[in-house]
Order: C-alpha cells, then structure tokens, then sequence
C-alpha cells in the first residue's frame, strides 16, 4: 500500500484504487468495511448511533449504511456480490450506558436484513480498535489498544487550598 486514508466519526470511503488502505480508530462507534470482491471495489464507513432502541438511531444507521453502499454500487459492485466485516462497540467508560453494544447489534441487524453475509466481526469488549482496510480486497489489519476508563475507582479527594485565596504575582 502506497497511500493511506484516515476516517473519522460519521464519515465514509469508497475505492477501487489497489493502492489505497482506508484506516480508523473505533471505541463504542462501529465500522461496517463492505467490498465486492469480483469488482474490487470496497469501503467503510464510521459510525456512532448515540440513542439505543430508537427511530433516530436507526435512521442514522440506515442512512449511513445506504450512503456506503449507493456509492459502492457508482463504482460499478453488485449488492448481491457485497460481503462484509464489523468492528467496533466496545463499553470504553465503565458505569456508563453501553452504547456500544446498540451499536454492533445494529450492524449485524442491518447486514442479515439485507442479506449481506458478515464474513468477519470484532464487536464488544472494551479496548478500542485501530483497523486498516483495503477496500479492493477485503483485508483488514485490526490493532487492540487498551485504554479503559473505570467510573468506579475511587477518585482521589480534593485537596482544598490553604490560604485566603489572594494570589500575587
């Protein structure tokens, strides 16, 4: 791979460049990589659906995931010949709603709705993900990265300042 893309939440790529590798990093959002392997032509999207069992989360899923595949399709994939792999939804704060999980259950929804097989999946959990995707071949390389906040530990006491809070300089 010559060059390299990076998306960020709520964005997505499409290609048919042999060159290119598409790359993210996940924590509760998911990335959906679809590719067409008879075409070569793949791409991913990020995404974050922030309420969990609602209209709007499905709305937002839905549209994110149709914006992917019409653009697939513009490149010339057949919706039948599209496979793909899911990531992300990890629980990233402890003692917090698990929008992650809503977020891979989504996906995994969206895709046996549609009839799109899931060839692969890493969803849950509570490390992020760092992935990079070559979207003419389906390939994947995912990084686990630690990073987990415990809302539970106990948090140091405040030390409150001595003196009559008059600073000079």
């Amino acid at each position: 791979m010559t060059r390299r893309a990076v998306i960020t939440q709520g964005e997505y790529l499409v290609s048919d460049d042999p060159e290119l590798s598409i790359s993210t990093l996940l924590g509760s959002c998911v990335a959906c990589c679809l590719w067409d392997p008879e075409r070569g032509v793949g791409g991913m999207n990020h995404m974050l659906l922030t309420r969990h069992r609602s209209s709007v989360q499905d709305f937002a899923g839905v549209n994110a995931m149709e914006l992917l595949i019409n653009d697939l399709l513009k490149l010339g994939a057949r919706r039948s010949h599209l496979r793909a792999k899911a990531f992300g939804g990890a629980k990233m704060v402890s003692g917090l709603s698990d929008i992650g999980a809503a977020n891979g259950a989504f996906i995994l929804s969206f895709l046996e709705a549609e009839a799109i097989p899931c060839m692969s999946q890493s969803l849950g959990g509570s490390a992020a993900r760092q992935l990079k995707f070559v979207p003419t071949t389906g390939a994947v390389k995912m990084k686990m990265q630690r990073n987990t906040i415990d809302m539970d530990a106990e948090t140091p006491p405040v030390v409150k300042p001595v003196g009559n809070g008059l600073e000079l300089f």
